[in-house]
């Protein structure tokens, strides 16, 4: 394939993934609305799934983006996060991370 024909098709993936990303957020905020257990667990994992998908059609390895997250979450749980200091969800969340 030209080099110039694989770039345009990288670009023409990337922006179909961002369109992918939002259409989720989308579909999450329905199944919210109309109180869908499944459809809300359904569209947290297609979010998820475009965001780590996205996120490796720009360079970054899934382990960066696992390492990133786990930062954040250490970063959050010292600034004392409403997160955290109310549920303790920053902690429980860098815990299965760490387990995996």
């Amino acid at each position: 394939m030209p080099k110039d024909l694989d770039v345009a098709k990288r670009a023409k993936v990337i922006e179909w993934l961002k369109t992918e990303v939002v259409e989720n957020v989308s579909r999450l905020f329905k199944a919210l609305w109309e109180g869908s257990t499944t459809r809300v667990g359904d569209s947290l994992a297609s979010l998820i799934m475009s965001s780590y998908i996205l996120a490796r059609r720009l360079g970054m390895s899934y382990r960066d983006l696992d390492d990133l997250l786990i930062e954040k979450l250490k970063k959050h749980k010292q600034e004392g996060h409403q997160l955290e200091d109310w549920y303790q969800d920053i902690s429980a969340l860098e815990e299965h991370m760490r387990k995996r």
